[in-house]
């Protein structure tokens, strides 16, 4: 015999009255029933859970360990299935989600997960190169999810309309062609780069200040700094026109080479937002798990990053759990 759940609640109800009498009216059986039923429960443990005499009955040495693993499993379970109902209730009242986000592979991931996850809700996609444009649509209900990412410790946009949680953080790296000269040295200094033509994807955050701020503290200003979409970023530095700035989790590309940049002089912070009634919980924390999950996986999948995050703990999902913010 297999042990059940209905056998530790019939374990529970007899050390809490003290009688197999009164356990049998509380679980609504009869007393043969459920003496019968105990018996079987001991000779599968191996032993007598209950001493029982005139007085009452008291559990044995094998009964106090049951009962002491019966009081985390019940509970526990009740907890699943009240939060699976709360859960289903929820889901059942979204028939959409629009998630907002700049162009990147978490964002394609984040909605294939959830695709996956809610085959039965229609999922949306909104893109721009700009968080400030993808935070208002979310503040004013266009979007459901915001996936956006910012530079450093700024605060992000409409933080006043959403909350933000963390997904994750990623140093910037610098991407340099096979061929570049210092393509084989495991880590730069910015000041290595003083002479060359850098290139960036676009945003309206303090990025680019902050690569300007960055390069004059190793002594130098930057030649040329030019900001263009992911593809062309790319394709400039495959072909040797200029090296470029991004995230840790870039996805392994054909003809480049990611390298870390020597005390990680600037951070990019993958934020979830949303407003504080949309969607309903428990469905917005397991829309955060999904977006930290594939994190997790970009994270895994990226060139390099795995073995710098072990040196640099401060980095990666190191902000979890961590609460939202308004």
């Amino acid at each position: 015999m297999e042990l059940e759940l209905r056998h530790l609640k019939a374990i529970r109800a007899i050390a809490e009255t003290g009688s197999l009498n009164k356990a049998a009216g509380l679980l609504g059986v009869a007393q043969p029933a459920l003496s019968t039923q105990l018996k079987r429960i001991e000779r599968a443990l191996g032993g007598a859970l209950f001493l029982r005499d005139r007085s009452g009955a008291r559990p044995t040495p094998l009964g106090e360990l049951v009962l002491e693993r019966a009081q985390v499993v019940l509970p526990a379970v009740q907890e699943l299935q009240d939060e699976a109902i709360r859960f289903a209730r929820a889901m059942g009242s979204v028939r959409r989600l629009r998630v907002g986000g700049t162009h990147g592979p978490l964002l394609g991931g984040l909605v294939d997960k959830l695709t996956t996850a809610y085959p039965d809700v229609s999922v949306g996609l909104h893109t721009a190169w700009s968080v400030t444009e993808i935070s208002s649509l979310a503040a004013v209900g266009r979007v459901d999810i915001a996936l956006i990412g910012v530079c450093g410790q700024s605060p992000p946009p409409e933080g006043d309309r959403l909350l933000w949680q963390p997904v994750g953080t990623d140093p910037v790296f610098v991407m340099l062609a096979e061929g570049h000269p210092r393509a084989a040295e495991r880590e730069l200094e910015l000041a290595q780069l003083a002479g060359e033509r850098w290139v960036s994807a676009p945003g309206d955050g303090c990025f680019g200040d902050c690569f300007v701020a960055a390069c004059s503290r190793a002594g130098f200003s930057p030649a040329s700094f030019y900001e263009t979409d992911v593809a062309a970023c790319v394709h400039l530095v495959q072909v040797g026109t200029a090296v470029g700035l991004c995230r840790a989790t870039l996805p392994p590309t054909p003809g480049v080479v990611v390298r870390p940049l020597a005390g990680a002089p600037l951070s990019w912070r993958h934020l979830l937002g949303r407003r504080p009634d949309s969607p309903p919980e428990p469905v917005a924390s397991d829309i955060l798990g999904h977006a930290r999950g594939v994190y997790g996986e970009a994270v895994r999948r990226s060139a390099g990053f795995p073995a710098w995050l072990a040196e640099h703990p401060e980095f990666g999902t190191a902000s979890w759990p961590g609460p939202a913010t308004s």
